[in-house]
C-alpha cells in the first residue's frame, strides 16, 4: 500500500469536500444545454409553425387540432346569469337548489357550472344553519 493521502492533488488550500464554488450557480441561470435547445427552437419556430399550418390545410387532423389549441385555448368559465329567489329561509335555498336543477334541464347551464352553483347554495344553506341553530341555543340559553 502506498502512503500516499487523496490530499495531495488538491489545490493549496482546499480540504477536502470543500466547493470551489461556495455560492453555487447563480439563480435563475440555465444549463447550457438546455440554452442551446432554446436557441436552436427559436431559431426554426417561424419555420415550424408555417408547415404545421399548411399541414392542417391539407387536412392533417393532428396538426389542425395542434394549430386550434394554440390559436384558440378552452374557456375555463364564463358569467352565468341565474334568477335565484332569497336565500335566508330553508324555503328559499331549496327554491334556490330547484332552480339550478331546472337551469341544467332547460340547457341554461352546464352540469359543471350547476355544480358550482350547488355547491354556493349549499355555503349559503350551512351559513344559514349555522346562524339558526346559534339563535335558538342562545333563547335556550336565556330561558335557564
Amino acid at each position: 500500500m502506498s502512503d500516499t493521502k487523496k490530499t495531495e492533488g488538491l489545490r493549496p488550500g482546499w480540504q477536502p469536500g470543500q466547493s470551489g464554488n461556495p455560492k453555487g450557480r447563480p439563480k435563475g441561470s440555465r444549463n447550457r444545454v438546455t440554452v442551446v435547445a432554446l436557441a436552436a427552437m427559436e431559431e426554426g419556430a417561424d419555420a415550424i409553425a408555417r408547415k404545421v399550418v399548411d399541414m392542417a390545410k391539407q387536412g392533417d387532423m393532428s396538426a389542425a387540432r395542434l394549430v386550434l389549441e394554440r390559436l384558440v385555448p378552452p374557456a375555463k368559465e364564463r358569467p352565468v346569469y341565474l334568477e335565484l329567489p332569497d336565500m335566508d329561509t330553508a324555503a328559499g335555498i331549496a327554491e334556490a337548489q330547484q332552480a339550478v336543477l331546472q337551469a341544467v334541464a332547460d340547457g341554461e347551464l352546464l352540469p359543471g357550472e350547476a355544480a358550482t352553483l350547488a355547491g354556493i347554495v349549499e355555503a349559503r344553506r350551512k351559513a344559514v344553519e349555522t346562524l339558526e341553530l346559534e339563535q335558538r341555543i342562545t333563547a335556550l340559553e336565556g330561558k335557564k
